[in-house]
């Protein structure tokens, strides 16, 4: 039994000095996260593609049992729209390798624009995916939410590839008007669709965005903390990233997710103890 939890990120200028030691070389940053969450979204390599040696670096800054959630391209999954991947999957593929089990899933997160009508490509491209990996596709057409048939057929793609559909679930944010810059920024960006929690494989992984004030975010997290602790108790081994328009308390709030999960189900492992924002004194 397993719950990780983590961040959109493992560098963000808000935790320096409050959660992480700071100043704080490179290629140490992902290290001092990593005592604090046991998963993280790989959102960079949606940009582009790192370089093996930087691969290489994230796997020495990690124990085996880290997760990575690694989003594929956007060449491949918004340009091309998952058709002839090519020599860009092959790149990405050989780049990521050095992460061996580390890596969770991976995820194929879809524009607004891809719709039903798209699912075929979808089918197409998981068959021609290697099965040393899991895969994790995240939609945004609305169609799949509101929907029936085409919520099915999505979850048919999928469960044929034992696949996972990953939730974003933005609901709170959009609950009530924004209150801060960030959360103003984060309503025009970020998607509003509803909230769907049915898991179809073993790993199921949530994206769970709440407020700047954290008792709203906390609040607004019941409901999955019910649902993971439900997964566990079934003998899956979820993976839940908190997000926040601002992200500054978003690392302790992973943390304090995973405590919530725990007190439904104890027989959960704690978290190992983060290491400490400034050097311990004599006095």
């Amino acid at each position: 039994m397993r719950l990780h939890v983590g961040c959109a990120m493992w560098a963000h200028a808000p935790w320096q000095g409050r959660f992480l030691p700071h100043p704080l070389a490179p290629a140490e940053r992902l290290r001092a996260y990593a005592s604090w969450c046991n998963a993280v979204e790989g959102n960079t390599t949606f940009y582009a593609t790192p370089a093996r040696a930087t691969v290489e670096s994230w796997a020495r800054q990690t124990a085996p049992d880290f997760r990575f959630l690694l989003k594929l391209p956007k060449a491949i999954t918004h340009e091309r729209r998952l058709a002839n991947p090519g020599e860009d999957l092959r790149s990405f593929l050989a780049a990521i390798e050095p992460l061996g089990p580390r890596v969770h899933a991976l995820w194929i997160q879809l524009p607004g624009a891809f719709g039903p009508n798209d699912l075929g490509a979808l089918a197409a491209f998981l068959r021609g995916m290697p099965p040393a990996y899991r895969y994790a596709a995240e939609v945004r057409h609305r169609a799949f939410f509101e929907d029936g048939g085409a919520a099915r057929d999505l979850m048919r793609v999928l469960g044929g590839a034992g696949a996972e559909w990953v939730p974003f679930d933005t609901t709170v944010l959009f609950r009530s008007p924004p209150t801060s810059d960030a959360e103003r920024d984060a309503w025009t960006k970020k998607p509003r669709v509803p909230r769907r929690a049915p898991a179809l494989t073993d790993r199921p992984v949530v994206r769970y965005l709440g407020r700047d004030d954290t008792d709203r975010t906390v609040e607004g997290w019941r409901p999955w903390a019910e649902k993971v602790a439900g997964w566990l108790r079934e003998g899956r081994s979820p993976t839940v990233f908190v997000h926040t328009p601002d992200n500054a308390e978003a690392l302790p709030l992973a943390r304090r997710f995973h405590d919530e999960v725990r007190a439904l189900v104890p027989e959960l492992e704690p978290l190992s103890e983060p290491v400490p924002a400034e050097p311990p004194t004599l006095f």
